[in-house]
């Protein structure tokens, strides 16, 4: 769905977290950053794919990657959805689909033989340059930590 690719550089982005915190792509520099993208808080999908990186999310601090979650959802339902779950990373709400459109992942979907315009799960791979090493597009909910560290791990390689 996205027009961005591997070694370009990643959109420059300005945002805030569920508590106000300022998240930009400046100050992602100097990090390896897995940028998650998803469609709704409390949906089956999504909840599996927060608690699969909340589960892991030490392994992923370990291994010096960031975790940040991008959705429409708004302040409120990511500081209940992070209460609920317990997640131990930032959610960025971005309601006016900022940087869900820079990143390219609105577009067209099917769910049940309905056809509807919303967000494509996806996440991106940055290297502490703010450069794309991996794109996943559908990752496996129940099974992200493991492919985020395995992108990480082919760029070690080469």
């Amino acid at each position: 769905m996205t027009n961005l690719r591997i070694n370009e550089k990643a959109p420059l982005f300005k945002s805030v977290d569920q508590e106000g915190n300022n998240i930009t792509s400046e100050n992602l520099l100097g990090k390896k950053v897995a940028l998650y993208f998803y469609p709704k808080n409390n949906t089956p999908g999504c909840t599996a794919q927060a608690c699969n990186l909340r589960d892991n999310y030490e392994i992923l601090k370990e291994n010096g990657i960031t975790i940040v979650g991008i959705s429409a959802d708004d302040s409120d339902s990511h500081l209940k959805f992070i209460d609920k779950l317990e997640i131990p990373f930032p959610l960025i709400p971005d309601t006016d689909h900022k940087l869900i459109n820079r990143f390219g992942v609105w577009g067209p979907k099917k769910f049940m033989g309905k056809e509807y315009e919303g967000i494509h799960r996806t996440t991106f791979l940055l290297d502490e340059n703010g450069l794309i090493v991996d794109i996943i597009a559908k990752p496996k909910t129940k099974d992200h930590a493991a492919e985020i560290l395995e992108g990480f791990e082919k760029l070690n390689k080469n």
